[in-house]
């Protein structure tokens, strides 16, 4: 984050429901990063070339926002086919949802450093391609802001505002505090690494979790068991960092010493994760991953899973930010 950088936003641009937003993207990402704006009063207008996913696109929002109660929220929302229909002059905040390409990415920046106002937060919601590698060679990437949103992104609270080399502290502060008031809970990512914060902790876990499968210690059903039913389960409570003050840090440090030199150190995937993929079972969009998928198994677990998103949400929301404006428009 380059802390000598001079950037403000808009003042209204604090309050979701005075802003209005640009989702470039109406994939399943775009339209829940839409929900997730709409609900707050945003006025959101969703780009997509795709005519039939441009015409699915209100259902899905719909289907989104009845999920949180605020089904009125949807004439928030207007959707568009080319980046050229936007009112572009009262845009505070675009975020980029496109397919990780990077060339098509730093094409679609290049476009809206000349569509937008100079003081409208360019935003990409990319899951690996760092802010500062998009916005390279741009004028103006003082503004521009890694947004990462985990899937479904309306119904996980996390989102990951990433600085880049350039991104300016105002331009953080006032994205953080904004996707706050949208009932998101906002982490800064100060420093642009691959992966990010979520993702690094994340592939830290899977990395153990596909080696012991490769090893023959667990089966992959008894790997998921003990995430979700032991440690995993005391995740909603508190994260790493706080679990260690309940159980003592120097119960960490000793089992650390005699563990760490032990777990998996792999610079390559996992054989058992390589082999699959190299075999095209890439889970449920093949038929098959770890587990065997047919259309009415998939249609069960994604209801399953989300359905315990919903009942999780609900266990947390007395600490989950409230929505600033859902109510007073």
């Amino acid at each position: 984050m380059n802390a000598s950088a001079s950037f403000s936003a808009p003042a209204h641009f604090f309050r979701p429901s005075r802003s209005r937003a640009v989702v470039v993207g109406g994939g399943t990402m775009g339209a829940d990063v839409a929900v997730v704006l709409c609900r707050a009063g945003c006025r959101t207008t969703i780009v997509e070339q795709n005519p039939d996913r441009l015409a699915a696109l209100p259902a899905h929002v719909a289907h989104g926002l009845k999920q949180h109660n605020a089904a009125d929220r949807i004439d928030r929302l207007s959707t568009v086919a080319d980046l050229k229909d936007v009112d572009w002059p009262h845009i505070d905040v675009v975020i980029e949802c496109i397919p990780e390409r990077l060339d098509i990415k730093q094409s679609l920046f290049a476009q809206l450093q000349t569509l937008a106002r100079p003081d409208t937060l360019l935003c990409s919601n990319s899951s690996s391609f760092p802010i500062s590698a998009i916005a390279k060679g741009l004028e103006g990437t003082e503004r521009m802001v890694g947004l990462h949103f985990f899937m479904p992104a309306h119904l996980t609270p996390l989102v990951e505002v990433v600085c880049g080399e350039r991104t300016s502290n105002d331009s953080a502060r006032n994205l953080h505090s904004f996707m706050r008031q949208c009932g998101m809970v906002p982490v800064l990512v100060r420093k642009d690494l691959p992966g990010f914060l979520a993702n690094r902790l994340q592939h830290a876990l899977a990395r153990e979790a596909f080696a012991l499968i490769d090893d023959g210690v667990a089966s992959p059903e008894d790997v998921d068991a003990a995430v979700r039913f032991g440690f995993g389960f005391r995740f909603l409570a508190a994260g790493p960092v706080m679990q260690r003050d309940h159980a003592g840090l120097e119960v960490h440090c000793s089992a650390a010493a005699t563990m760490y030199p032990s777990l998996a150190a792999n610079s390559e995937p996992a054989r058992c994760l390589s082999e699959r993929v190299a075999q095209g079972k890439f889970g449920m969009k093949t038929g098959e991953g770890f587990f065997q998928w047919t259309p009415e198994a998939i249609a069960a677990e994604k209801q399953r899973y989300q359905d315990m998103l919903l009942a999780g949400l609900s266990l947390l929301g007395s600490e989950l930010p409230p929505v600033q404006d859902a109510a007073t428009e």
